[in-house]
């Protein structure tokens, strides 16, 4: 430093040396030096001085006005909420911190009950597995938020797996946040006994399966693992699971499939699996029971190891894979691609689970199970839905490998919410979205929060709501832009990715959406396989597979007492009118009610009319029913034949759309028991329409189910992409108002000819004069901090 800073003085001791002694060198600034005579007129020096010094402010003038930024945005909306926010909605807000602790401390000082909440407790233990909020009753909710009732009471459900009992208890435990009681209420919710098989597989279990395959697999087959899979302390394989586990009630015996530990393992099979016999809650008694190695079967450990070293069976020889499952980018980013923000603050708000958005209003959730959820949804004032929710996510797979042959996902039994990690900021929603963070406790010894796990923004959609420009006679244009309220989870459920929106446009429509990315699941390519999908990578098959997903819509139009219409068209033979001896084929309407559940119930497979309504005996200014269209989007593949035991587990899939009478008993159409009891599922729906209730003026609820059929191809690695990929349905107001509400959205534009700059009716003509820069939050992100752990960390 020393030795610098001396050539630096040295140097500048020559810049004063160099010049002859009657010259001095005037310098104002690095850049801005002159040579001055000393011979020169004094004035002459002085105007010298004066230029050099009027040139040094007019280039920092210059450069200032050249680098000025835009002034900040607003973070202020500029107009006022159009409602206020309504506490109310606090009887659908999930668990507090405080509320899961203060429920989990009140059945720990229940003895009798003999509970632990160790994160690695043993199956043959009692485990508290789930705390959630239990919904109130709908009648005493709505009571409550149209002011005609007391607030319901807060409870929460309890599940414990009572492995010392062999069996599953479900409790509410009240009231909320200081309990006193907890009820017994399996029987009254499920009509039957729980047993322990039905349970999801805890961390717990987990533990000891990973300990039970390196002590009685990997361990006894050495040289095999070493020589086909470079298996070792440092080269590990991962493991997958086929489900349901088994072929009959009772069964809880899991084929698990190996994978490389690689980055995107589930695109990385081996082409070895083990069938592990796990009935028994004592971890002592699980045994393999068959092996597949290279596509071919053993009975025992000890007869595919003899076979090997005998050299009789087909070998896998290892061989380094490259690494096409990581996501890393190929190249490093360049540009950033456009962005959205706030031009005068955001125009809606969020209080605790309440949301005001220009015209709407919806409190919302996040169950551990189902997912997302709204409740209360309103337009203008106006109840339109009491509930709108997922509720579950299935998956139907193809192979001639054991570990996918009989798979069968049902997401709500591992819990669909359970894996809503943090979003990430700019991709996966818009960069200036609102955050909120969650609770949730489900397999762990605490509460856990999950930052940033649910998003809201207000999104240009892209393309306009409406518009029109007049090309005959009144020449004008007409539009409006397509903001929409979005609110949206991803929820990571092992190797896929559901990408779960509820969007709320101005005119009044609400949809619910969803679409899938992630990892496909894949099987280690055998003779037969390409039968079951197509072939991905090097010895890779990906694997046909439907993707199937239910959503309930209780919709209530101008009260509950609603009926369901269908219409659709029909071509008839008409004489015109003109010329009674010539007929046309002319489309005309026709319209149904049906009057019952069985009536209503509109299977897949089967013609099903075209707009489906729930409306009210309520008429508009054109005497039409006021109602609510059902438009639903769906690509799927084919349900299961319910010829097969596993099919009454997922027997809503039949249906395209049903209409049931409500019942707080008839909550969700699956249950947490589905996936491991699924031949004698807890929850049965084709059950809620056997009785065949009346649904005329009747409080209805709407159960629909879309998706789409997955044959995995090339480009779905090393992810599926969301193109594509999913499906939804659409809530659109069909003669509820008098006219579209959003012609009297702000967001409307018009101007005529000779007033294309006028900003009266038109803001985008005026909005060059009124740009800003956007205030960003920093980036930050916390979504490892909830990844599963298989080691007990309370």
């Amino acid at each position: 430093m020393e030795s610098m800073q001396r050539g630096r003085g040295h140097k500048r001791e020559g810049w004063l040396d160099a010049p002859a002694q009657d010259s001095f060198l005037s310098c104002l600034s690095p850049s801005q030096c002159v040579m001055v005579d000393k011979k020169m007129n004094p004035l002459v020096k002085w105007a010298i001085i004066l230029f050099v010094l009027f040139s040094i402010i007019l280039n920092i003038v210059l450069i200032g006005i050249n680098t000025k930024s835009a002034p900040k945005c607003s973070t202020q909306r500029v107009q006022p909420l159009r409602d206020k926010h309504d506490q109310r909605s606090s009887v659908f807000a999930d668990l507090t911190q405080e509320e899961y602790l203060q429920v989990q401390r009140y059945m720990l000082k229940q003895k009798d009950l003999d509970i632990s909440t160790n994160q690695i407790t043993k199956p043959s233990e009692n485990f508290l597995f789930l705390i959630d909020l239990s919904l109130p009753k709908k009648k005493e909710a709505l009571a409550y938020l149209d002011g005609k009732g007391s607030k319901p009471v807060r409870e929460a459900t309890v599940v414990v797996f009572f492995g010392a009992q062999g069996s599953i208890r479900e409790y509410v435990v009240g009231p909320l946040p200081k309990p006193t009681y907890h009820r017994d209420v399996t029987i009254e919710r499920y009509k039957m006994e729980l047993p322990i098989n039905a349970r999801t597989a805890t961390v717990g279990e987990y533990a000891l399966l990973f300990t039970f395959l390196d002590s009685e697999v990997f361990s006894k087959l050495g040289k095999l693992m070493k020589e086909s899979f470079d298996f070792s302390e440092d080269n590990k394989l991962n493991v997958f699971e086929q489900m349901p586990r088994g072929v009959r009630s009772g069964d809880r015996k899991t084929w698990v499939s190996f994978f490389r530990d690689m980055s995107g393992m589930y695109i990385h099979p081996v082409g070895f699996e083990v069938l592990v016999n796990h009935e028994s809650v004592n971890a002592s008694d699980w045994k393999v029971e068959r092996l597949l190695y290279n596509g071919q079967y053993f009975n025992t450990l000890e007869e595919l190891q003899q076979k090997y070293d005998a050299g009789s069976v087909k070998k896998i020889v290892y061989k380094k894979s490259a690494d096409y499952g990581s996501l890393k980018p190929r190249h490093k980013p360049l540009q950033i691609g456009p962005q959205q923000f706030y031009a005068e603050g955001k125009r809606y708000s969020i209080s605790n689970n309440h949301v005001l958005y220009l015209d709407w209003s919806f409190a919302f959730g996040l169950s551990s199970l189902t997912g997302m959820r709204v409740f209360d949804v309103r337009f203008k004032g106006e109840r339109i839905v009491y509930e709108l929710s997922v509720q579950e996510a299935m998956s139907v797979y193809g192979s001639v490998t054991p570990g996918m042959i009989l798979t069968k996902f049902l997401d709500s039994s591992i819990g669909i919410g359970r894996f809503a990690h943090e979003l990430v900021r700019g991709v996966d929603c818009p960069y200036e979205a609102t955050y909120v963070d969650t609770y949730r406790y489900i397999d762990t010894p605490v509460p856990v929060r999950f930052r940033n796990s649910i998003c809201i923004f207000e999104h240009n959609m892209g393309q306009p709501l409406r518009r029109h420009f007049a090309d005959f006679f009144h020449n004008n244009y007409g539009g409006m832009v397509n903001s929409a309220l979005v609110f949206r989870t991803i929820t990571a459920i092992g190797n896929y990715d559901y990408m779960w929106d509820f969007i709320f446009y101005q005119s009044g429509s609400v949809e619910a959406k969803v679409h899938a990315t992630g990892y496909i699941s894949s099987s280690y390519m055998v003779d037969g396989s390409l039968a079951y999908g197509h072939q991905v990578a090097d010895h890779v098959l990906g694997n046909i597979h439907t993707h199937f997903i239910n959503f309930k819509v209780d919709v209530d139009v101008l009260g509950v007492k609603n009926v369901f219409q269908t219409k659709d068209m029909e071509y008839v033979n008409v004489s015109m009118p003109w010329m009674s001896d010539h007929y046309a084929m002319v489309p005309q309407l026709v319209e149904k009610q049906l009057k019952t559940e069985q009536e209503a119930a509109l299977r897949y497979g089967t013609k099903t009319p075209r707009y489906l309504h729930i409306a009210s005996n309520n008429t508009n200014r054109w005497g039409h029913q006021r109602s609510y269209r059902l438009q639903v989007f769906s690509f799927t593949g084919d349900h299961l034949p319910e010829s097969q035991a596993e099919e009454r587990a997922m027997s809503w899939a039949r249906y395209k759309v049903a209409i049931t009478k409500h019942k707080d008993l008839e909550q969700t159409s699956s249950s947490l028991y589905s996936q491991n009891n699924i031949w004698n599922p807890a929850v049965d729906f084709s059950k809620y329409i056997e009785d065949n209730e009346s649904i005329e003026d009747e409080d209805l609820v709407a159960w629909v189910t879309t998706g789409f059929l997955h044959i995995p191809h090339a480009e779905d690695i090393p992810n599926t992409v969301t193109v594509g990929n999913g499906g939804g349905v659409l809530l659109r107001p069909h003669n509820y108002f008098n006219e579209d509400p959003s012609i009297h959205s702000s967001d409307g534009v018009y101007f005529g000819m000779g007033a294309e700059e006028s900003c009266d009716y038109n803001r985008m003509a005026c909005l060059s004069q009124e740009t800003c820069s956007p205030v960003r939050e920093p980036f930050t992100y916390n979504g490892f901090d909830g990844v599963m752990k298989f080691e007990d960390w309370s």
